[in-house]
């Protein structure tokens, strides 16, 4: 669903399609408030390892959610977990989490789907008691990773509606490439990456998935995880 067009020529906030959508919206802009430390796009990109090293630490949170080690973690083992933890999330607001993350509808939770999953749970969190939790499974340790993203995403939501827009993406990219003629080549190539839906707005739900493809976290890297398990199971 395309946006409606502001005074500027970005495309309207969209309006949330689900309640854990809503949530994820209203918990940026209350991030938001408190602005981004980063400059530049470069800043972001400069992360991109780090990001990818901190990422990769969660296979084996990863595999303990994944109850029955085929590769994915499916409705009732993500229950199972937050369960108990105890980790402050009703079923129906996990349910939507895990809709909200399972972005090919096929009833599973591939790793790169787990790790946005992750980085929602992160910003949705509020209990105390929850963090605690959150620290038996590893997850505490990337608290200054999932802190970077909401960061970077502050950072290119300049009018701190909670969505990035193409003409915000331009923005930020030529802040950081002044006088280059390719800046907004890049900044469009980088926007449609982002924007999944099409829809000219990008949610933290979208920018998370494109991250975890930036920083080389996407489908192939479970489906060579999966050849490799079963060369090891031939030999």
């Amino acid at each position: 669903m395309g946006g409606v067009l502001d005074k500027d020529g970005s495309p309207e906030a969209s309006v949330p399609k689900t309640k854990i959508e809503a949530k994820i919206i209203e918990a940026v802009r209350r991030r938001e408030v408190q602005g981004s430390s980063m400059t530049a796009f470069n800043s972001i990109i400069l992360k991109f390892p780090k990001i990818d090293e901190s990422f990769r630490k969660c296979i084996s949170t990863f595999e303990e959610f994944d109850e029955d080690g085929n590769g994915s973690i499916d409705p009732q083992e993500l229950k199972n977990c937050f369960h108990k933890l105890e980790i402050n999330f009703t079923d129906e607001e996990i349910d939507g989490l895990f809709e909200e993350c399972d972005i090919n509808d096929d009833m599973r939770i591939t790793f790169n789907e787990f790790i946005v999953l992750l980085c929602l749970v992160y910003l949705l969190q509020k209990d105390p008691a929850a963090e605690n939790c959150k620290s038996q499974v590893g997850v505490q340790s990337l608290k200054a990773t999932f802190e970077t993203l909401v960061d970077a995403f502050v950072f290119l939501d300049k009018n701190q509606d909670g969505y990035v827009s193409k003409n915000e993406m331009v923005q930020a990219i030529n802040e950081t490439t002044v006088g280059e003629r390719s800046s907004g080549r890049i900044a469009m190539k980088r926007f449609e990456e982002m924007d999944w839906d099409k829809n000219g707005m990008v949610n933290y739900k979208e920018f998370l998935f494109a991250f975890t493809r930036w920083v080389g976290i996407d489908e192939n890297d479970d489906e060579a995880d999966k050849q490799d398990t079963d060369k090891d199971d031939d030999n």
